[in-house]
């Protein structure tokens, strides 16, 4: 049987389990950032393992972020003098003949834009002269149509009131000839 620790023993356990899972973890961290080649300080290092920056800069680990700067200098100062890292100037160099690559194939892009734009225009207004034409033709038939329709549905429509006119007079005498042989018949006499 195990004997029962106190409460400040198993307190003091838990901080120390914590303290080292952040230690590993700084460590850790340190060694992803060298092989992805991400530039390392202190603060870069706090922040992506997730500890206080107090921790970062604590013994122990002062010397070890310390000393894998050290190593990314080394490696920086090599690169720039075995040529396998551009300098400065050469990126300057670089970025100034895009900057003028880029200017003319503007340009470029521009002046063709503008000679698509003219021929097209071009072509509209001589296949638009003739299908204009057409058009306006297709139209003044299907007026010369509609003007035809409406005055049929005119002439229709004055025989309809004619013989509606009619059916009334009819209705009119029909029942006054019903109130009349209704009167009749009513008074015989």
């Amino acid at each position: 049987m195990t004997a029962a620790r106190a409460p400040a023993q198993v307190l003091l356990e838990s901080r120390q389990r914590d303290s080292q899972e952040k230690r590993a973890r700084v460590i850790s961290t340190v060694d992803a950032m060298k092989a992805k080649r991400e530039t390392i300080t202190f603060l870069s290092v706090a922040r992506a393992a997730g500890v206080s920056n107090w921790l970062a800069y604590s013994a122990g680990m002062r010397e070890h972020i310390e000393k894998a700067r050290k190593g990314q200098a080394v490696t920086k100062a090599r690169e720039q003098t075995s040529g396998s890292r551009a300098s400065a100037a050469s990126l300057a160099t670089d970025l100034e003949l895009a900057g003028a690559e880029l200017a003319a194939v503007r340009e470029e892009r521009d002046r063709l834009k503008d000679a698509v734009q003219r021929r097209l225009g071009q072509q509209l207004h001589q296949t638009g002269a003739k299908e204009l034409a057409a058009r306006v033709n297709e139209l003044q038939e299907a007026n010369r149509d509609l003007e035809k329709r409406l005055a049929d549905s005119e002439a229709d429509r004055r025989g309809l009131l004619d013989a509606l006119q009619e059916a009334q007079d009819d209705l009119i005498a029909a029942r006054e000839a019903l109130r009349n042989m209704m009167r009749d018949r009513n008074c015989p006499g």
